[in-house]
């Protein structure tokens, strides 16, 4: 090494030892600062964000999969088991174990019998959750389905088949209406709902019983964990928490008496009810035509929908609740309370019956157009439910009188039954004409209201009501249509006891008299209720005939000839036994004719159920 390079290396420059320096320093700020980021990454990905991608890395192997809990039975008052559960079976979809998607929805457009558009719209509904989270491809497909899928796996990467318990409908489509159905959970529905309970595609209770007992019904979810091939195949099962079935919940029906109330309304429009009269206990809800609740699982076609909506006889109203109509002559029991009680009649007054009344020039026919006779008093004009009688007590009484007794037996207002979208029908008042229609009362009005025509409407379930208070000396209780929630084990978690809802405005000798009336309705010869005449329990009742509208051009003409939706609606409410009265059924028979004739039969029918049930022959005699 010559003498000059040696004199370089050993003489100190400050200027390159301060340029070195800064390269150096420069060198240790980019390393570190590219550590840091590293060390950041690092935190973020194991630390931020490690439970993410713990768990995206346990999913290629690890599936968990929630089971369904099978809701609870629907029994009735003697344990029979209405709705219970079965098996039903759902394709399921993971997108992350299918390596060719296209080719697997492809293959399963062909084994469901699906457009490939159809089950695209759904995947794209489904698209926000994750892809090792199932899709539901489509519910209760056929056990030939099951059996194509499960032997052709190895070709169906990502294809699982899912069992679930569904609805089954022991009596068929008994109660369908006071039931319900269940239907998959709605976005809307999941948003308001615990998510812990509830997933995109479960099933959820849209109506009647199912959706106001959904908790008490639906249980609680189990979960599965199993480990998962490269295709998505199971392994093994690593644990299972099973679910926990929902309960049952006890109605107070009986299932022999619903099924007689629907045989005998079956082809017609209408609504049966049988309930308790010492404890507002329903042991028969009916309203017909019925639904179809099969026709729901699954998710209703569109077909059957519109079929349901274009039903002329609607079979989605409730009648029992929902349905309001005039009462017809079953409102002359509050006609002839109110006139006891105010004093305008006593038992023996006697008012000529010539087939008409006339009010300021007009003319009120009754239905019996050659008249009652010059000797009508309350027992018989109740027992042939004669119009003049109780035009005279309702023009006497006035519109207000009889409003205000109409609202102590039950009408006009709710009756608190749990169901959902139950009416209050109308009690009208001349306040109510005013506020509502600005206009006057008139005094003819007050005339049809007296016979229940005119503004009255009522459901069936206040009638019944309002018969129960009757049979009981004013007093009635609120309609119970549950009697008790056990838990899967049969226990019984919770009771419901009778509800008093009111007294009636009376006596007990107007009640009586009212009833001595009723009873001649259906046990005397020219009763206008005696096509409901038991041989064995003598019953008392009071048949209705609606007017649905004023159609001249009918009069005279027979009724089979006159189109169903012009036929007056058809009623009859009872009681019986007569001298200790224990069950009311009240029928409605939309467009159905005549009370008699129409409903009474119905209601004769149900109650030689209710006392073949209990071998009761013994004839009873009523005091009169």
């Amino acid at each position: 090494m010559s003498r000059r390079l040696l004199d370089r290396i050993n003489t100190v420059n400050d200027e390159e030892l301060a340029v070195l320096k800064k390269r150096v320093d420069l060198t240790i700020i980019v390393m570190v600062f590219f550590i840091a980021i590293l060390v950041v990454r690092l935190w973020f990905l194991q630390i931020n964000q490690g439970d993410l991608y713990k768990e995206k890395a346990l999913n290629n192997r690890v599936r968990k999969l929630q089971i369904s809990a099978p809701r609870g039975n629907i029994l009735d008052r003697y344990n029979r088991i209405l709705i219970s559960n079965r098996p039903l079976f759902n394709i399921l979809w993971t997108r992350d174990d299918a390596e060719e998607p296209d080719l697997v929805l492809q293959k399963m457009s062909h084994i469901l019998t699906e457009d490939m558009s159809d089950i695209l719209s759904h995947i794209r509904e489904e698209g926000s959750h994750p892809n090792y989270i199932p899709i539901r491809l489509k519910e209760d497909v056929t056990w030939e389905t099951v059996a194509f899928i499960e032997n052709h796996s190895l070709e169906l990467p990502g294809i699982r088949i899912e069992a679930v318990p569904s609805r089954t409908y022991n009596y068929n489509n008994m109660g369908s209406h006071l039931v319900g159905y269940l239907a998959e959970i709605s976005k809307t529905e999941l948003r308001k709902q615990n998510s812990a309970e509830y997933a995109g595609g479960d099933q959820i209770g849209k109506m009647g019983l199912e959706k106001i007992y959904e908790e008490e019904l639906r249980g609680k979810k189990g979960e599965r964990i199993f480990e998962v091939n490269v295709h998505g195949l199971e392994q093994q099962q690593l644990k299972l928490n099973e679910p926990l079935p929902g309960n049952d919940i006890q109605l107070t029906l009986d299932i022999d008496l619903q099924q007689k109330a629907e045989e005998s309304m079956a082809g017609r429009s209408g609504a049966v009810i049988a309930m308790d009269i010492s404890s507002g206990e329903l042991l028969a809800l009916s309203s017909s035509p019925q639904v179809n609740l099969e026709h729901f699982i699954g998710g209703i076609s569109q077909k059957n929908w519109d079929s349901l909506l274009n039903d002329p006889m609607n079979p989605l109203l409730d009648k029992t609740i929902q349905g309001q109509y005039p009462p017809g002559s079953t409102y002359k029991i509050v006609t002839a309370l109110a006139g006891l009680m105010e004093g305008v009649i006593t038992p023996e007054t006697n008012i000529p019956c010539y087939g008409s009344f006339k009010l300021h020039g007009h003319t009120y026919g009754c239905w019996k157009k050659w008249g009652h006779g010059k000797d009508v008093d309350l027992k018989k004009a109740l027992a042939e439910s004669c119009d003049v009688y109780f035009y005279h007590i309702g023009q006497e009484l006035g519109v207000d009188t009889l409003a205000r007794y109409a609202r102590s037996l039950g009408l006009g207002e709710k009756t608190g039954i749990i169901l959902e979208n139950e009416k209050s029908g109308l009690v009208p008042t001349k306040e109510w004409k005013h506020r509502v229609k600005n206009q006057g009362w008139q005094q003819g009005e007050t005339v049809s209201v007296s016979i229940g025509q005119g503004f009255n409407l009522t459901t069936p379930l206040q009638v019944a009501l309002m018969t129960a208070a009757l049979a009981n000396n004013g007093l009635f209780y609120k309609p119970q249509l549950l009697k008790s929630i056990k838990d899967p084990d049969g226990t019984t978690i919770k009771t419901f006891t009778p509800e008093q809802k009111g007294t009636a405005l009376g006596t007990p000798q107007a009640f009586k008299l009212i009833r001595t009336g009723l009873h001649a309705a259906v046990q005397s010869p020219h009763g206008t209720g005696k096509a409901a005449k038991l041989d064995t329990i003598e019953i008392a009742g009071k048949t209705g005939t609606s007017q649905v509208v004023r159609l001249s051009q009918f009069e005279g003409v027979d009724e089979e000839d006159i189109p169903w939706e012009y036929l007056d609606h058809a009623w009859f409410t009872c009681y019986a036994p007569a001298d200790k009265p224990e069950i009311v059924v009240t029928v409605m028979v939309e467009h159905g004719g005549h009370g008699g004739s129409a409903a009474g039969p119905v209601a004769k029918a149900v109650l030689e159920e209710y006392f073949r049930k209990q071998n009761r022959g013994v004839k009873n005699q009523v005091d009169e």
